[in-house]
């Protein structure tokens, strides 16, 4: 692995957790009171989630009348301590001292603020005046992967460890009362985590590269279909962050996903049947069915992925590093692991990672 960054740790942060029936019940089961009640009943029962996160609950709190600006400050005075949380576990875990990082990379779609997380948090972490920063926003759920891409050229070209934080808070996005399928669906699914990585060099390694091997970062690769933009979009309104979803995404991940796996795995000398760990953003049931159908892959192999949206909904960004987490601490530990994550654009993005 000369040359390569090996990818550590994960850390992983989740604020309280509410069950979907006590969401519908509690809170959306009214919110969604008019005509529409049947259909957002089979939405959320039909979801694949069982458990979810939020900052917010709305079962005390509405936030769907709430102004942008005052989501914001809310979002600021809760992703901090989840994403010291996350970050500060990765660390830990690697046994990389904040001092070391050489590059932080934060990704988070669902708030702005200046000074951002990237700066408050390496204040708090206790990163190095000189470390550099990057704040990715607005790529939606798809952006750890980039967000790992980035930090992992950076190791292999510096020779230092880099930092990755992906936090989304979408519980304070809920939108006002609607008919609109979309929201409904958005509402049924997403969740709220922070998720944190360590990347270090393959030579020097760290604790965690040298105990349990790590995973070198192999490639990172992408392909976007800009005819279909419009099939995924995530709006500043004056009333929050609006999700636009259409039914037909699944099938343009369908006409891509393959070309884009097996495209990436020719490129190293492997097929699909030797990939022992799949980790795929749970966008929904329907985005998993697609991925599983069109790659060939067995319910074993969508073992992680189905059971994160489960345990914990859709959590946008940090969800693919959510079930990397979960395949590095299984008992089975696979030694490749292909990641794929989705979001606007329409874009698909694909990580290769190896073990040791």
């Amino acid at each position: 692995m000369t040359g390569a960054a090996v990818l550590a740790s994960v850390g992983v942060a989740h604020p309280p957790a509410l069950t979907q029936d006590e969401l519908w019940s509690g809170f959306f089961a009214r919110h969604f009171g008019g005509r529409e009640k049947a259909l957002a009943k089979r939405i959320f029962a039909n979801a694949g989630v069982v458990t979810r996160h939020g900052v917010v609950n709305p079962l005390l709190e509405d936030v769907s009348g709430w102004s942008t600006t005052r989501r914001m400050r809310r979002y600021l005075a809760e992703a901090l301590p989840l994403g010291k949380e996350a970050a500060a576990a990765a660390l830990a875990a690697a046994g990389v001292a904040g001092s070391e990082i050489g590059l932080f990379v934060v990704c988070s779609c669902t708030g702005y603020a200046t000074p951002g997380l990237d700066i408050l948090l390496a204040r708090d972490l206790g990163l190095a005046p000189a470390a550099q920063r990057l704040f990715v926003g607005h790529m939606g759920c798809y952006a750890a992967l980039p967000g790992l891409g980035t930090a992992a050229d950076f190791v292999a070209a510096r020779g230092r460890p880099a930092l990755l934080l992906c936090a989304e808070l979408t519980s304070l996005h809920v939108q006002p009362p609607t008919s609109d399928p979309q929201q409904i669906v958005a509402h049924a699914l997403f969740s709220d985590a922070a998720a944190a990585v360590v990347l270090v060099p393959a030579a020097s390694g760290g604790r965690a590269a040298r105990e349990s091997g790590g995973y070198a970062v192999r490639e990172v690769a992408a392909v976007t279909d800009t005819a279909t933009a419009d099939q995924m979009t995530w709006d500043v309104t004056d009333l929050g962050f609006r999700m636009g979803l259409s039914p037909r995404v699944p099938e343009v991940l369908a006409a891509h996903v393959v070309p884009l796996v097996t495209g990436l795995l020719d490129r190293h000398g492997l097929r699909i049947g030797d990939v022992d760990g799949w980790a795929v953003h749970p966008g929904g049931p329907r985005i998993l069915d697609v991925v599983e159908r069109e790659l060939g892959l067995s319910a074993a192999d969508m073992a992680a992925s189905r059971a994160t949206l489960r345990a914990h909904g859709n959590c946008s960004s940090p969800t693919v590093l959510m079930i990397v987490d979960a395949l590095m601490r299984s008992t089975a530990r696979p030694q490749r692991v292909l990641a794929l994550a989705f979001g606007p654009g329409l874009t698909l993005y694909a990580a290769l990672l190896t073990g040791s």
